[in-house]
């Protein structure tokens, strides 16, 4: 008779099938796996993070919001931004035949993903969305993140009929050539949420040469 229970076995086993972060990190760090989406068609580009939002630039006496308790594993379903007006469903990705952190299908522009390398939204762990940033049609699902502030709430409601509500405590610009892919995907012992899409400058020869990441820590369950 074993000594774990079916739950148990069965959590263990998506553990064995999720991707290490050092290795997801390493491939990142040397730019092959990051979002390649994103025309940059429009005469004015998408908002950018303003330097006071970065995750390691806290206001003195700010205090730390509680952190919820973590979740099981439930698949995601929608992911609401209210700050931005984010409302999308949410499909899984993975990565693709080159090792690039696949996107949702560009023909759909309000559309997220949910990265099935990561834990799920809401469990122990940093889970991962990413979504375009813009299509040939005009700007895409999160075309406004680089507009968030610190503070702003991320919803996402998961298979299970729960709510993980995510506060942002953090919005930065990467160079996809010198991504820090240890940092972002850091968890630090409990829930985590990054949500990424294309940003910083762009040319018509190589796109976006950056990633808007948004960092987010559990705060609520609904």
């Amino acid at each position: 008779m074993s000594a774990f229970e079916p739950d148990e076995l069965e959590e263990e086993a998506r553990q064995k099938r999720r991707a290490p972060w050092g290795v997801i990190a390493l491939v990142l760090l040397t730019g092959l796996a990051l979002i390649r989406n994103g025309s940059g068609e429009f005469d004015e580009g998408p908002p950018q993070p303003a330097v006071a939002a970065a995750a390691d630039s806290a206001v003195p006496g700010t205090a730390t919001p509680a952190v919820a308790r973590p979740l099981p594993y439930s698949v995601p379903q929608r992911v609401r931004i209210p700050a931005i007006q984010v409302d999308a469903p949410v499909m899984a990705v993975g990565l693709d035949a080159e090792g690039w952190v696949d996107a949702p299908p560009p023909e759909d522009p309000n559309l997220a993903g949910w990265f099935t390398g990561g834990v799920t939204p809401g469990e122990k762990g940093t889970a991962v969305v990413v979504g375009h940033v813009d299509n040939h049609l005009g700007p895409a699902v999160f075309y406004g993140l680089g507009a968030l502030e610190k503070g702003n709430r991320v919803q996402v409601e998961r298979e299970d009929g729960k709510t993980a509500v995510f506060e942002v405590y953090g919005i930065e610009v990467f160079a996809k050539n010198d991504f820090p892919g240890d940092r972002v995907y850091n968890s630090k012992g409990s829930s985590e949420l990054r949500v990424i899409t294309c940003g910083g400058g762009f040319t018509q020869q190589d796109g976006y040469d950056g990633n808007v990441v948004v960092f987010a820590r559990l705060v609520e369950v609904r």
